[in-house]
């Protein structure tokens, strides 16, 4: 295992721990979890740094990273729509798009196709962290935090829309190219 790999596994570690802090009785709990909240979003910008800095991108890593990465950013919208701090309309559309994700990849994966992930996935992850943590820390009105969660909403919608034409685009090409290859074995 390597040290990216280690990374998501750390990140994987961190959901409980964030439910944990968050739901307890002590003084600052909220500080405390946005704080295992910033250090697993740092845990996936250096885990996908070094990957490609230093060569070590596995398939394990692209398939578990983005994993590690939801299960995370979803455990977080349950505690605050749990806590009445999030509105309950934008874990619906959240948890929707993550399982229609996952599906996909799930299918592109075994047609052994990882996609990897593009600017405006990555946009829409910082501005949810940014919101998340607007929220957890700031002392923010139900229609500031409505807003800014709509707004991580929006782009992550908008991400979903991007993926979602990309996978059209991906698959219809395999599988043109898997005819074009089973054309080309009948006629030898």
């Amino acid at each position: 295992m390597n040290i990216p790999n280690i990374l998501t596994t750390i990140r994987f570690l961190l959901v409980p721990v964030f439910v944990y802090f968050f739901f307890s009785d002590l003084e600052n709990s909220y500080f405390i979890s946005a704080i295992i909240f910033i250090f697993a979003g740092v845990t996936d910008v250096l885990d996908g740094y070094i990957a490609r800095k230093c060569n070590m991108i596995t398939k394990w890593g692209k398939l578990l990273d983005p994993l590690a990465d939801k299960l995370m950013q979803l455990t977080v919208i349950f505690c605050l729509t749990y806590r009445g701090l999030v509105p309950l309309w934008a874990i619906y559309i959240i948890l929707t798009k993550e399982i229609l994700m996952v599906l996909g990849s799930i299918l592109l994966y075994r047609d052994e196709i990882v996609v990897s992930a593009t600017w405006y996935g990555k946009a829409a992850t910082v501005l949810f962290y940014l919101a998340i943590l607007a929220i957890i820390l700031l002392d923010t009105s139900d229609m500031q935090s409505t807003f800014l969660i709509g707004i991580a909403v929006g782009s992550g919608v908008f991400a979903f829309v991007r993926y979602s034409l990309n996978f059209k685009q991906i698959k219809f090409s395999h599988k043109h190219n898997f005819n074009m290859a089973n054309r080309s074995e009948k006629n030898k």
